[in-house]
């Protein structure tokens, strides 16, 4: 081999190696940075790890939201019909934030099953739920209908 083809191979091998450097980097990023998003079911479950930031959406349960005086942290419960999970967050709420309405809330899980948020995002109208809590409401409600057996269905009425 004649020292510039070895040259080449040197340079080539390099370069080969950078790249691939490079992408396991950008890999190991994306994997770092990437939310899962959790319903409250998960949550008591004990599949959420301890610690670490997570999404979890649901309804916010009627009755459920305090505020505390001359402060800006809010506490409310968090339910998929299945379950419920304490909220607590700290920061102006968004403007369509109520009792009833879907939001999906960004933080951690504490030990003490608190989950503290760090963002809080509520739908924009009446119609729209965020996919994900849309699916876990379905699975919930499905379950708990599944557990509670088949209701009587209503006899036809008579025709006359």
């Amino acid at each position: 081999m004649t020292p510039r083809r070895r040259q080449r191979m040197v340079f080539a091998g390099i370069v080969l190696a950078g790249v691939a450097v490079a992408a396991v980097l950008s890999f190991r990023a994306i994997g770092d940075n990437m939310l899962f998003y959790y319903s409250p079911t998960k949550l008591r479950s004990g599949e959420v790890p301890l610690g670490e930031t997570v999404r979890i959406g649901g309804l916010v349960v009627d009755g459920s939201v305090t505020r505390a005086n001359g402060d800006l942290t809010v506490r409310f419960d968090l339910t998929d019909t299945a379950n419920t999970v304490a909220v607590r967050y700290i920061g102006i709420l968004p403007d369509l934030f109520r009792e009833g309405q879907g939001i999906v809330a960004l933080g951690r899980l504490g030990p003490n099953g608190v989950f503290t948020a760090e963002e809080v995002l509520a739908k924009h109208d009446e119609k729209y739920m965020p996919p994900e809590v849309a699916d876990s409401l379905k699975t919930a409600s499905a379950a708990r209908s599944a557990a509670t057996g088949p209701t009587a269905a209503l006899a036809p009425e008579s025709r006359r």
